[in-house]
């Protein structure tokens, strides 16, 4: 068992570091202490190399695991390739467009400043961002907060050390990225969502009827383990393979596909896959800038690769607070942004649709890489104060980025969470209230 938790220790931190120091701009001290302090990460030991911008960890003299900092792709971890191969890799790349992110207003023409509506009662949404933050444990870890009302920022708060300029994990919100991707290339006819999707490995086996719509709703029926305290599925694709997409397609049939819901980041990363084959190489990396995050302003966002170069799409995405707000006010706007059709009609509708999978209480409903907090057949709301129509992104140490369409909504908490968790049931009613009485 050590042999198989010492790696990923190792890995985890040696990624982590590397990421928030050359990608972020944080002090690496400050990420030991904050991201790595817990047992059993904080048996790592770690090496910084400036120069090189790569981040060596080991435990107890073993398990060395590497990564490096590549411009415009983020941190990656060296696992099947060398250093030269790395750095060939990323020199073939051709760059993406710059972007100066001051310069650019918010959102719809209106201005950067932020806005205050007339109609907020802004003490009681003050009460409520307190409570965001604060916790006498201080496990809640709350970094960012953004509040968007009718597509104006009506509230941002940043806990010590972090600002409107910080660039945070996402983690698991990526898939929800992923899935706006998967969308934008079936606006342009090169995907279809009930097609069978296009792996040549599952041309031959059961495995062939698995369609977009399958990997998109979780419910491809492959075999994975999603677990995070222990060596899993998701723990060794992102921490012991280079090429995380190709891990996961490669997993045996355990279920029909389209019959059980199973939260798999393997099969993101398998949409990333197809994503790069459908696109190509030529566009692959500017591909997510140009076609969505450039076009809504997102311009301080960073999606990593892993060893293959392939988009790490399951969970490595680095982004503002305010880029979070963005994303979530183009779903608010039905996929629409400054009069212009970013994903196609009815994306939306789709990916707020829960699937017929069958799914567990404790889960709630689940739509195309987004959570919902629609009650069905399986299981009731995830939040029985907050309206049905809600929708989120959410990832791992308490990432969040809900939508509440019938109130004019999106609220972003970024944060590292260890314990005392907020609770959206009583945070996301105390803002909406905010938002319906003035004082």
């Amino acid at each position: 068992m050590i042999t198989k938790v010492f790696p990923i220790i190792s890995g985890y931190g040696a990624k982590t570091i590397c990421s928030n120091i050359f990608l972020c701009g944080r002090l690496p001290n400050d990420i030991i202490q904050k991201e790595l302090g817990a047992f059993p990460l904080n048996l790592g030991r770690y090496t910084i190399d400036k120069q090189e911008k790569s981040v060596t960890g080991t435990v107890r003299g073993m398990a060395k695991r590497k990564a490096i900092y590549r411009e415009g792709l983020g941190a990656t971890l060296m696992i099947g390739v060398n250093e030269q191969e790395l750095i060939e890799q990323a020199s073939t790349i051709e760059p993406r467009p710059v972007i100066n992110s001051s310069s650019e207003n918010w959102a719809n023409g209106i201005s950067s400043k932020t806005t205050v509506n007339a109609g907020i009662n802004t003490k009681q949404l003050n009460a409520a961002l307190d409570e965001a933050f604060d916790d006498a444990e201080g496990e809640r870890g709350t970094r960012a907060v953004v509040v968007l009302y009718e597509g104006e920022i009506i509230a941002e708060r940043y806990a010590n050390g972090f600002s409107r300029q910080s660039k945070l994990a996402g983690w698991s919100m990526a898939k929800s990225i992923t899935s706006a991707l998967i969308g934008i290339l079936v606006k342009q006819n090169k995907l279809q969502i009930d097609a069978p999707a296009p792996i040549k490995e599952w041309k031959n086996d059961e495995r062939r009827n698995i369609t977009i719509a399958n990997l998109l709703q979780m419910s491809s029926g492959l075999n994975w383990w999603e677990y995070y305290a222990a060596p899993s599925d998701a723990t060794n694709m992102l921490y012991r393979e280079k090429e995380m997409g190709r891990f996961a397609l490669h997993k045996k049939l355990q279920h029909p596909p389209g019959s059980k819901f199973y939260y798999s980041s393997g099969s993101t990363n398998i949409l990333s896959y197809i994503i790069r084959q459908v696109v190509g190489e030529a566009n692959y990396y500017r591909f997510p800038y140009e076609q969505l995050f450039h076009k809504i302003g997102m311009n301080d966002t960073v999606l990593e690769v892993d060893a293959g170069g392939t988009f790490a799409a399951s969970s490595y995405c680095f982004a503002t607070a305010l880029d979070w707000a963005k994303f979530g006010l183009l779903y608010l706007q039905d996929g629409v942004w400054n009069g212009e059709r970013i994903l196609p009609v009815g994306w939306v509708n789709f990916t707020t649709t829960p699937t017929t999978a069958k799914t567990t209480k404790k889960e709630g409903s689940y739509g195309a890489q987004w959570w919902l907090n629609k009650a069905t057949i399986h299981a009731p709301k995830k939040y029985p104060l907050v309206p049905d129509d809600c929708f989120r992104c959410q990832g791992y140490e308490g990432q969040y980025v809900w939508v509440i369409p019938s109130e004019k909504l999106v609220v972003v908490r970024l944060a590292l969470e260890k314990g005392n968790e907020l609770d959206p049931n009583t945070f996301l009613p105390a803002v909406i209230s905010a938002c319906k009485d003035p004082k």
